[in-house]
């Protein structure tokens, strides 16, 4: 080359780097998993028809466990303002579902069937008569106002749901961990979870809230 000349630069080609980039897109389009926002999984129940009148509630209303939230977020716990943490309302709703006040029929054969741990704890808080009768009769009622908190409204439900949990834990002598991943499929822990369940039903009453 001649002395003067510059040295011509090499030339990058970018001919390909479209379909490059068009490739990358692909696979991160195949690739990436985009999390679904599920909600709550609750089980509705079928709107009321309004040429039919209104079930007769037969309950006694001792047996009926009364949450009401507000919509500035204020707790009514059986009537009476509550502002305790949600830990203490897990306790209040585990005791009134285990109180066994006046106990029916299966009631007792309930109570005969909790292994001795739990039978002394019911004797220690329980048996009261101006609570629930047995954990066959009990409902927890949960009613929210339409401006009530997201965060307010599943704390309540979590407190409610964590109440049965330890009841049925308990009640077959395992944690609350190991009663959630009970695998249903298998005869063995089928069967646990059919009795811990037996004659205590998770009764929980979520009302509509107020227009």
């Amino acid at each position: 080359m001649p002395r003067g000349k510059k040295r011509p630069l090499p030339e990058v080609s970018s001919g390909s780097m479209a379909d490059i980039a068009f490739l990358l897109l692909i696979f991160f389009l195949v690739t990436t998993t985009i999390a679904n926002d599920k909600g709550i999984t609750l089980l509705l129940p079928p709107k009321p028809d309004p040429n039919e009148p209104p079930p007769e509630v037969t309950k006694n209303d001792k047996n009926i466990f009364k949450i009401l939230a507000n919509s500035q977020d204020q707790l009514l716990v059986e009537d009476e303002p509550y502002k305790q943490p949600m830990s203490e309302l897990k306790k209040e709703v585990k005791e009134f579902i285990l109180n066994f006040g006046n106990p029916g029929e299966e009631g007792i054969e309930v109570y005969n069937s909790l292994p001795s741990m739990m039978k002394s704890e019911i004797n220690r808080f329980g048996k009261r008569l101006d609570s629930s009768d047995d954990p066959t009769e009990c409902v927890i009622s949960f009613k929210a106002a339409r401006g009530t908190s997201y965060d307010l409204y599943i704390g309540v439900l979590d407190a409610i749901n964590a109440a049965y949990n330890e009841v049925y834990a308990q009640r077959v002598g395992i944690t609350v961990e190991e009663w959630l991943s009970l695998d249903k499929d298998d005869p063995i822990q089928k069967d646990m979870y059919d009795r811990a369940r037996s004659n205590i039903p998770r009764a929980i009453s979520i009302a509509e809230p107020d227009k």
